[in-house]
């Protein structure tokens, strides 16, 4: 789950309107309850399977990188098209089951009202159960999703300067787990130190590879805090216990390694930071005219 964390953005700025057209009470007048009923949606849920708190996290980015924030990813593929959502990139998100149930309850309460965009967003930002902040709404969804689009997601072996070019800053995971398929490459054989990634602490590899004994689909936590949001991942990476390559090169390069260890030492700074992340990927490319989708998995 590569999110966007340390990104500065004043939001101040966008507290009540923004220059895109959102706004923080968007939903005040023609749906009051909207944010109420995805929070009840998202905690009844992870109450159930704290896992899926990631997976939320995740889709929100999976869906912001492609195209902005307009609930492509939630589209189902059809005879004609192959979806995003079909992406071998895309196979491991989770989560949508809780869109789907908000969803249901926004059109019986308000229908045509809520985005699906504007959900998936708010989920995500409930999925955290941290640092809580408030977001602009007012999305519209994108009516294109191809799985040819998916080639621009990061993948898990970008070195730091690959990952500042991409993001324009520095990304990081707190939540969630990463498959053996993601980091097995750094595990060759591994008993042979000339061989192993040599970024990796030596009892931090034995315990990858004991993951990876069970096949690809083998998950990993990144911290020992899997469903807890906090800076245990900075942590981690301090020891050299960072689980993806381009997890570890954070603490490698100099450029990037005073925010790692600032992070670590300072876990209200990391969730400040996040908080202006979030928001600031929240509002990547956003639609303000299209439709608003009765089902998210099509189009009206």
């Amino acid at each position: 789950m590569t999110t966007l964390m340390s990104i500065v953005v004043t939001m101040i700025a966008i507290m009540f309107r923004c220059s895109n057209g959102l706004s923080m009470n968007y939903y005040m007048m023609n749906c009051p309850m909207a944010e109420f009923i995805i929070q009840n949606s998202v905690r009844s849920a992870l109450t159930s399977d704290p896992t899926l708190a990631a997976g939320l996290i995740r889709m929100h980015f999976h869906d912001c990188f492609i195209q902005g924030c307009d609930a492509s990813i939630l589209l189902d593929s059809t005879d004609d098209n192959k979806a995003e959502k079909d992406s071998p990139a895309n196979l491991s998100l989770r989560g949508y089951e809780i869109i789907d149930d908000a969803k249901q309850q926004l059109e019986n309460q308000c229908p045509g009202v809520v985005s699906c965009a504007d959900i998936i967003a708010m989920a995500a930002r409930e999925a955290a159960r941290g640092p809580y902040y408030d977001i602009p709404k007012g999305r519209k969804d994108g009516t294109r999703s191809k799985i040819e689009d998916t080639r621009n997601l990061p993948p898990p072996t970008l070195n730091t300067s690959e990952l500042i070019k991409m993001f324009g800053q520095h990304g990081g995971h707190t939540l969630g787990v990463a498959r053996c398929s993601s980091f097995k490459n750094r595990l060759k054989n591994f008993d042979s130190k000339n061989d192993v990634d040599p970024s990796i602490d030596s009892q931090f590899v034995k315990m990858l590879a004991r993951t990876c004994n069970a096949g690809d689909n083998a998950e990993q936590p990144f911290d020992m805090t899997r469903n807890m949001f906090d800076n245990g991942y900075y942590n981690a990476l301090q020891r050299q216990a960072g689980v993806l390559s381009s997890d570890q090169t954070l603490m490698a390069d100099p450029r990037t390694r005073p925010i790692v260890n600032g992070y670590a030492m300072n876990q209200a700074m990391f969730f400040m930071d996040f908080q202006r992340a979030m928001v600031k990927m929240g509002l990547l490319d956003v639609k303000e005219t299209g439709q608003v989708r009765q089902n998210c998995h099509k189009n009206n």
